[in-house]
């Protein structure tokens, strides 16, 4: 590895946030990192960014905001491929390698409305909420089905600006997205009650070409021992249960003590038929934790769900 590493994103400025904060972590841990140019940072524009009018389920997953990143580095354009981790598939590549995360923001989403509301029970009656996920979708039918949902994608700005014109009453959105981008102020954090998060949200996940020894050992100066533990437990609750986008799943584990709780939800678009499941683990079998709760829906699933999950 030369003195130079080439860090991948993708060209919004709440992912160039991420790169640059795993920049400055890089360059905290190693010296030899921290030269001016030494990390070089790579915008990448995806097919999720670039196609913007039509729900991600139907283009083909989140998988699209990494397609492009990832054959960046297959082909050795960069180094590091610096991902939102809730966007990056369940089953990577052939030859990469997710291999570490920074410390996990906060993990809830939060309601966006241009009155400060703080509560979905708040919204009016037939209040339209713009989101473009299925997970979200799906919990707000559960306790408001008189809302209307309407699909609305873009960037946090692009989004806050359609709220701005009235396309909507309220949205959703990451807490720690809106975070990163300094608007912290905007939204309203709903508790994991209200909003189950999806897999890995809030934390920033490093992939590299499987055999790269060398940035292997650089990114494991940054990795975050607790939230490797906690997303590796969701991830794996996601890869048994075998879900996807077209599915509205949500997963938080969470340390308690010495252990794990883990929380995952499984319903249909529209909100009916929720599936959740609850269970506890030590710290060190948060895999089959994961595995174990993902299986357990899985094995509860009806026709519908089931239907959605083989889409």
């Amino acid at each position: 590895m030369t003195a130079r590493l080439r860090l991948g994103t993708r060209g919004s400025p709440l992912a160039m946030k991420q790169a640059e904060e795993t920049r400055d972590r890089l360059a905290a841990a190693w010296p030899e990192l921290a030269a001016p140019g030494a990390i070089e940072l790579v915008e990448i524009r995806t097919t999720g960014d670039k196609v913007q009018d039509r729900p991600l389920a139907e283009l083909g997953g989140k998988g699209l905001f990494a397609k492009e990143i990832e054959e960046a580095l297959h082909d050795r354009r960069i180094d590091v491929a610096v991902h939102s981790l809730k966007d990056l598939p369940t089953w990577l590549p052939e030859g990469l390698a997710l291999t570490a995360v920074l410390p996990r923001e906060d993990h809830r989403d939060a309601l966006v409305t241009l009155d400060g509301l703080n509560d979905l029970r708040a919204l009016p009656a037939g209040a339209v909420v713009g989101t473009c996920s299925l997970r979200r979708q799906a919990q707000l039918l559960m306790q408001r089905p008189d809302l209307e949902v309407v699909t609305l994608r873009g960037n946090v700005g692009t989004r806050l600006k359609r709220l701005a014109e009235g396309t909507c009453r309220a949205t959703l959105l990451a807490v720690a997205g809106l975070s990163r981008l300094g608007l912290a102020e905007r939204g309203r954090p709903l508790p994991a009650e209200q909003m189950l998060p999806a897999v890995a949200q809030g934390a920033i996940g490093l992939e590299i070409r499987a055999d790269d020894a060398a940035a292997a050992r650089l990114l494991a100066g940054v990795n975050h021992a607790e939230t490797w533990d906690r997303v590796a437990c969701e991830r794996a609750c996601l890869a048994a249960l075998r879900g996807s986008c077209t599915t509205p799943v949500a997963v938080l584990a969470e340390v308690i003590g010495s252990g794990l709780k883990l929380r995952a939800l499984l319903a249909l678009p529209d909100g009916s038929q929720p599936l959740f499941v609850e269970q506890a683990g030590a710290l060190a079998d948060g895999l089959a934790l994961g595995a174990a709760v993902g299986a357990e829906l899985r094995r509860r699933a009806g026709p519908h769900h089931l239907a959605l999950l083989e889409a």
